[in-house]
């Protein structure tokens, strides 16, 4: 009897210490730059050039290992964006807050440093700003590229670049653009 016992919690230990190398939660934080691109934006029929803000963005991840060298990652993320317009007259910051849902391809180059490609939708969830028009689309398609580092087994930092391939404004033909440097920890 002990040693069925001892078969059955040594197959359980070694199942959840599987599970825990297939999937992984995990917690991460950062600094965006970012900034809004297009032709001519214009508001109130005057036009105005853009320069980029520094936001923030944090939330979880999520990694799931399908084999040794790709696993899927995605993560649910607050991510503030935008852009400084400015023109002859005035100057102003349009920040817009999102719930970001990136889901990547992660491609592991070795153990320390990995690819990470795929789509993001982002919903928008607040837009502050010092003018008072509230033009933002509520939802934005993106495209996301960039690399991971692995400091340790639980510990990372990544660096990557989300280009929207939608507009952000119902009133201009503008497109968020994101470089985003985050470090995070793994469970």
């Amino acid at each position: 009897m002990k040693k069925a016992i001892l078969i059955t919690v040594l197959l359980l230990v070694a199942s959840f210490n599987m599970q825990a190398q297939i999937f992984k939660l995990g917690i991460k934080a950062g600094l965006n730059y970012a900034n809004q691109t297009g032709s001519e934006i214009t508001i109130n029929s005057s036009n105005y050039k853009t320069s980029a803000i520094t936001s923030y963005h944090a939330g979880l991840i999520a990694e799931i290992k399908l084999i040794d060298s790709f696993a899927i990652q995605p993560e649910l993320l607050y991510s503030t964006q935008g852009a400084n317009y400015k023109n002859a007259i005035e100057e102003f910051d349009n920040e817009l807050g999102y719930l970001s849902i990136p889901v990547l391809a992660k491609i592991n180059l070795n153990k320390v440093i990995s690819i990470e490609l795929g789509p993001q939708t982002s919903f928008l969830l607040s837009e502050k700003n010092n003018f008072d028009v509230k033009d933002a689309n509520s939802f934005e398609f993106a495209i996301v590229g960039g690399l991971g580092i692995n400091i340790t087994n639980h510990l990372f930092i990544q660096g990557r670049y989300c280009l929207g391939l939608t507009d952000a404004s119902k009133d201009a033909e503008v497109k968020n653009s994101v470089v985003q440097v985050s470090a995070g920890i793994k469970f």
